[in-house]
């Protein structure tokens, strides 16, 4: 599969996790934030107004709605509604690396690998049904599309269900930087 990625949006996180582990990569250190009581900063980012709008510029259609965003189990999700079908937005936080690998390869179990995503945060595919999954820190997003019409005209230009996912999942990673 080759997806197109036409991001064009221009978010990008200054913000610093507080506490978490530290990692040294080149001259910078990142910190992964651990999952805790309430939903951090970069997991409620992806039902925000900014990222509707890079979605909206990279999908070519502005969402009807944004969902109310539910946090529970340490999942925050919302859903993006369009004239012509929807998708949800998950973003399951966990404490560390070994629990973020354990639930991102249980959710490639579940869903089946259709397609491995490189260059997508530290692990993606694009699962049987045309969802993606993509790992980030102790992050995991999971794109929907289960309600958006198969070889989508829902979009302009007209793309397939997983190449949507996969421009969304970049719009959002391009987003995540330093988060």
């Amino acid at each position: 599969m080759l997806a197109a990625l036409f991001v064009l949006g221009a978010c990008g996180s200054s913000s610093k996790p507080a506490g978490g582990e530290s990692t040294t990569t080149g001259a910078s250190t990142v910190t992964y934030e651990p999952a805790g009581v309430n939903p951090s900063v970069s997991a409620k980012m992806v039902c925000e107004p900014e990222v509707s709008v890079d979605l909206s510029e990279t999908l070519g259609v502005k969402a009807t709605r944004i969902t109310k965003p539910t946090w529970n189990d340490h999942r925050y999700s919302c859903t993006y509604v369009y004239p012509k079908g929807s998708f949800v937005l998950t973003v399951k936080e966990l404490v560390d690396e070994k629990s973020t690998t354990a639930f991102f390869d249980a959710q490639r179990k579940r869903l089946g690998l259709k397609d491995e995503l490189y260059g997508l945060g530290q692990g993606a595919f694009v699962a049987n049904n045309d969802d993606l999954v993509v790992r980030k820190d102790y992050k995991v997003l999971i794109v929907d599309v289960q309600k958006l019409p198969k070889g989508t005209g829902a979009f302009a230009p007209a793309m397939s269900r997983s190449d949507v996912a996969t421009n969304i999942s970049s719009v959002i990673m391009s987003c995540w930087v330093g988060a």
